[in-house]
């Protein structure tokens, strides 16, 4: 299997309040980069998108930093032309050898007008079809004309090869109808939110039957924050913790702007954490050790898997019995929770390269504070 920590613009312990937040700046981040690269993580994912970091910036800068890990780097088909992603995929391919996955994002109605594209749901899904399908094309270093309802081009062609043939991985998540579509067409990891394993398994279900028909093959990953101390009642307490610092307004206001979304994703993550009434964070375990409170205050990825070391890798094994080996998870703070998580929990799963290993790259007095 493997696992990817995340690195995020935002960061703190309980990041949704501003006396919570802590300062996310280059520095922090190569701090993170470093903890993820050597603490055994397969690698990490980039996010993207509200004015915040450049995700090609931000991972080009981090690759003379790290040896091992991989880059997810987010991006939004339709906002940068298909043979400049191509150069950019390639350039940051070559110089990280072979460390780059790309994680497709196609957005929604809120998040894609500031960069200029205003298209309903559908029109979005057939962009990112359109827009992949001659990426791949560009990335075989052939000269390629395009000629689609979204993306047009003529004589188009990729003078550098990229290290991984014939692209790097494309990861990709979205659970309408048209997302489905176009994972099975272009994913090699559909990836999807932590929902309880029976619904999850229905979405792997729809998505390898899709690509089946096209006479492809995809693997499938999940997105899930995890909450895990040496015991099940420590962990507990750290959920009663965080849920005791989400204030009224901020759910409010997080749960307004939840229900406007039209992603298909969202709806269904509303509708797991929103049916229960809860007083206390245990009256939002919607599954055996899957906890629904960070849906309160944040859109997308909800859940956390909650427990002990022994617990959390069970979990995480019900999670790889259904159909995922690809898992990414964070903590809150990112740095801390790395640590705590790399100590704790990746002796118990049978990750690729899990083994730590001593860096020549220096971890820095941060670092070394939060490990003790």
């Amino acid at each position: 299997m493997e696992l990817y920590w995340y690195l995020i613009p935002h960061d703190g312990a309980y990041p949704w309040a501003k006396r919570g937040r802590r300062e996310v700046n280059f520095d922090y981040l190569a701090q993170l980069a470093r903890a993820v690269d050597h603490l055994g993580y397969t690698g990490a994912l980039l996010a993207t998108g509200g004015g915040a970091h450049d995700a090609w910036g931000l991972g080009s800068a981090l690759i003379p930093l790290t040896r091992r890990m991989k880059f997810i780097v987010a991006v939004h088909p339709g906002i940068t032309a298909p043979l400049m992603l191509a150069q950019q995929a390639a350039t940051f391919d070559q110089f990280s050898q072979g460390r780059l996955i790309i994680n497709i994002v196609t957005g929604d109605r809120q998040q894609m007008p500031p960069y200029g594209i205003e298209l309903a749901h559908d029109e979005r899904y057939g962009l990112t079809d359109e827009y992949w399908a001659a990426f791949k094309q560009l990335m075989s270093g052939e000269t390629v004309s395009f000629e689609g309802q979204h993306v047009r081009f003529r004589n188009a062609r990729l003078e550098l090869p990229p290290v991984q043939r014939p692209h790097p991985t494309l990861f990709f998540a979205g659970s309408s109808e048209p997302a489905l579509n176009v994972a099975a067409k272009h994913a090699d990891t559909y990836l999807t939110w932590g929902e309880p394993p029976p619904l999850a398994a229905e979405k792997i279900a729809q998505v390898r039957t899709r690509a089946a028909k096209l006479g492809r093959n995809v693997k499938f990953g999940i997105r899930l924050n995890l909450i895990v101390r040496e015991t099940k009642e420590e962990a507990w307490a750290a959920a009663q913790w965080l849920y005791s610092h989400m204030d009224k307004d901020a759910i409010a206001f997080t749960r307004a702007r939840n229900e406007q979304s039209e992603s298909v994703g969202q709806h269904r993550m509303n509708a797991v954490v929103y049916e229960r009434p809860h007083r206390h964070a245990r009256d939002l375990e919607i599954y055996p050790d899957l906890w629904a409170g960070f849906g309160l205050i944040r859109g997308g990825p909800g859940t956390a898997i909650v427990g002990d070391p022994e617990t959390v890798a069970a979990r995480i094994e019900e999670y790889r019995s259904v159909g995922f080996d690809t898992f990414i998870v964070s903590g809150q703070p990112l740095l801390e929770e790395a640590y705590r998580v790399a100590d704790l929990l990746l002796p118990l799963l049978p990750i690729e390269q899990q083994q730590h290993k001593e860096s020549n790259v220096i971890a820095g007095p941060f670092v070394a504070a939060a490990r003790g």
